[in-house]
């Protein structure tokens, strides 16, 4: 008799809570799973616990985009009590999987989902552990003897066969702690709890930027609505000086959320990863970028929406997104966002999706998986046209979300300024920032701010970041990279200041950020093997091959991926 498989899970979050599901639903008993979590909690991760959360953030999904688990939101919130829906302000007779809901309420749900899945799990005789409050502080392989050693709060060392990394949201520090005033993230949201009377720099304007103005917003003032049910926004008698200044580089507030014709970022008219693969077979080992905006964009909406496809249908991808962002440059944000904040709440009372941005966050899905096949002259395309139209559209802000940034900016409490690709942070020793900028008039500006908040999301982190160093020493992980086509266009690319590597073979290389994995999501060594002990979910350093971060679709996708390789007969 073969002895068990023992396979850990490094992180004990919604990652791991769909690859746990997926190795439970394996049908594998003679396997044993230990679950490491950082917390003392599983399921939830950063974002939906404390270290992401309060109770006034709300998550950019519903119940009905949600892939399946055990059991559905909405038959999951019949069993919460009173107590805890009372103070979410949910009636669970009238919850409707259509709306957003806090989330510290998904947070709980995930984590009974993690329940109900171990209880499975000792039904069919599958053992587990969960080390809780266990801190993994490094990886090791062993090739030689075929096991992964996973060295926990820098003392216990335990073998494993496989290791599925899955830890999640990631800030490093920069200045945080050393200089006053300055937040290199908003999380955990409960340090932005402060009474301010002077005015707070935001950078970014992404959701992540929605939740710090949530958490500042209600500690300097007050919401309320009128007969009209229109949201007003009153300061507090102490913060007369509180302001909230976002600064972008394209001077855009993300879209607002819209009925979704499709939850799950699925469409049937996609390619296939047959049809896919064939296409990289017959030009020359590339993904072409025009082919799948073609294919997967296009072509799906001249089935769906005649007018607008014969609009695009001549456009290439740089002249589509200069199309779509020239409305949004002559717009002032938050009148477009007043706009849109009206054709979502017709598409949500409809039903009817805005066709064309559903299939743009189908397209960005489609494009993770496949974009490690890109040639480096597509992604440079890629970064350099429509990911910033993506991050925009496909944000999804909450209704309630647009309308507290709209009640603030009546009562002139927010503003955005466009700052450019050339603006600057600098901290400064005294406390706070000094951010540097030349607006659209060529003036030049400094202005110093007592509060600063980085908002800018989830960064991608280097291969230099990666925590586990017994891999990178090692060299069991090697950065990633993506081959030019062209030696002229990798030669243009380094002028531009990209940093492109040479091999021994004279090809030309992009090195993008994190770390090489294969389509099974097995990391990569530098001689370019594989290494079927250790499969890598951690988003943040797998970001140069998978550019898009879809969440609960990516977790659900991949995990099915990772255990087709795993157990491929299951």
């Amino acid at each position: 008799m073969e002895p068990k498989k023992r396979i850990a899970i490094i992180g004990g979050g919604p990652s791991a809570l769909f690859m746990y599901k997926r190795l439970v639903e394996a049908d594998e008993t003679e396997l044993s799973i230990d679950i490491f979590e950082r917390k003392n909690q599983l399921g939830t991760g950063m974002p939906y616990s404390s270290e992401g959360a309060n109770d006034e953030h709300i998550t950019n999904v519903s119940s009905n985009e949600i892939p399946m688990l055990v059991t559905t939101l909405a038959d999951w919130i019949k069993s919460v009590p009173k107590d805890t829906l009372d103070k979410f302000h949910i009636d669970p007779k009238r919850f409707n999987e259509y709306k957003v809901l806090p989330r510290l309420l998904f947070g709980q749900y995930l984590n009974a989902q993690f329940s109900l899945l171990q209880k499975q799990a000792k039904e069919k005789g599958i053992e587990f552990v969960v080390h809780y409050n266990s801190q993994v502080t490094d990886v090791v392989d062993h090739p030689d003897k075929e096991t992964i050693e996973v060295e926990v709060n820098h003392d216990e060392k335990i073998a494993f066969d496989q290791v599925i990394v899955c830890t999640g949201h990631n800030w490093p520090h920069k200045y945080e702690g050393k200089v006053q005033g300055y937040f290199d993230s908003p999380y955990p949201p409960v340090k932005l709890a402060m009474e301010l009377n002077h005015p707070v720099a935001i950078k970014g304007s992404s959701l992540t930027a929605v939740d710090a103005i949530r958490t500042l917003s209600r500690y300097n003032g007050t919401y309320d609505k009128d007969n009209h049910g229109r949201l007003h926004y009153q300061l507090n008698e102490q913060s007369p000086d509180f302001k909230l200044v976002m600064h972008t580089r394209n001077g855009m507030l993300p879209a607002v959320r819209f009925h979704l014709d499709d939850s799950h970022l699925s469409n049937d008219a996609l390619l296939t990863k047959e049809e896919i693969a064939k296409h990289i077979a017959n030009n020359d080992g590339f993904l072409s970028l025009d082919y799948i905006f073609e294919r997967d964009f296009k072509l799906p909406i001249k089935e769906k929406q005649p007018e607008f496809y014969a609009q695009i249908k001549d456009m290439n991808v740089e002249e589509f997104v200069t199309a779509m962002m020239d409305l949004r440059e002559r717009l002032d944000p938050f009148q477009l966002l007043k706009a849109e904040y009206a054709e979502a709440e017709k598409s949500i009372r409809r039903k009817e999706s805005v066709y064309w941005k559903e299939m743009l966050g189908v397209l960005s899905f489609a494009l993770n998986y496949p974009a490690k096949h890109l040639s480096a002259e597509d992604m440079l395309r890629l970064q350099q046209s429509l990911t910033p139209l993506i991050s925009i559209v496909i944000a999804y802000i909450p209704q309630s979300s647009s309308e507290e940034m709209m009640a603030l900016h009546a009562a002139g409490v927010l503003d955005l300024i466009q700052v450019g690709d050339d603006s600057k942070v600098e901290a400064e020793a005294t406390g706070g920032t000094t951010y540097f900028y030349t607006d659209e008039s060529g003036k030049e500006h400094a202005t110093h701010y007592k509060t600063f908040v980085d908002c800018v999301g989830q960064p991608h982190l280097s291969f230099e970041d990666f925590p586990f160093k017994g891999l990178l020493n090692s060299r069991t992980i090697s950065p990633a990279k993506l081959k030019f086509r062209s030696a002229l266009e990798a030669k243009k690319a380094v002028t531009a200041g990209k940093e492109v590597s040479q091999d021994q073979n004279g090809d030309y290389y992009l090195k993008v950020p994190g770390i090489a994995i294969n389509d099974h999501f097995q990391i990569v060594d530098t001689y370019g093997a594989l290494n079927e002990r250790i499969y890598m979910m951690a988003v943040p350093y797998i970001g140069g091959y998978n550019p898009d971060y879809s969440g609960l679709d990516f977790s659900e996708a991949a995990s099915a991926t990772i255990v087709k390789r795993i157990f491929p007969s299951s």
